[in-house]
């Protein structure tokens, strides 16, 4: 029996030490790669001038959409809504993210699956789902949300609405 421990208690230390080795071995030293590199490339875009253009290609496709009003204070988020025919909305939603591509710069977003258009430029991201299929005689509701990277600089950030002034009231007689 005490020849079981001596061995075990000898077996955790190599044991400790071969993994240590091995651990150091495959892993390659550390080097500095230096700065990480900016997360878009070119002047950041505003808010105004990313929902101008966007609205007017989607225009050219046949799709009007509105400005909502944005509800959150220092983030740099719009939000384009409206509604088109719903036997051609999967069409013209797609027909104005090529032409987004191939006519105003915009790059393919990241992949998010088949039912969500995504697509870049500068510091700006936009997400649009392919609406599903409304009730009969309904229009199909369209939905884009679009987020910048550099949340301060570069959207027309809302301010909060001034507190209405007060006044004292006439002192009485």
């Amino acid at each position: 029996m005490r020849r079981r421990q001596g061995r075990a208690a000898l077996a955790y230390p190599v044991l400790a030490a071969l993994v240590t080795a091995a651990a150091t071995a495959c892993a390659g030293p550390l080097e500095d790669l230096g700065p990480l590199p900016p997360r878009f490339s070119g002047p950041p875009l505003s808010a105004d001038a990313v929902v101008s253009e966007l609205t007017s290609i989607l225009a050219a496709e046949g799709v009007v959409v509105e400005r909502e009003p944005s509800n959150v204070l220092g983030k740099c988020h719009e939000r384009l809504s409206g509604r088109h025919a719903p036997q051609t909305v999967d069409a013209a939603l797609k027909s104005a993210f090529a032409r987004a591509r191939s006519e105003h710069g915009w790059q393919p977003g990241p992949g998010l699956g088949n039912g969500t258009l995504t697509l870049g430029k500068g510091n700006w991201t936009v997400m649009a789902g392919l609406p599903p299929q409304p009730a009969q005689g309904l229009q199909a509701p369209i939905v884009m949300s679009l987020t910048c990277v550099d949340g301060g600089t570069a959207a027309s950030t809302p301010t909060a609405p001034a507190s209405p002034a007060r006044t004292p009231a006439p002192a009485s007689p």
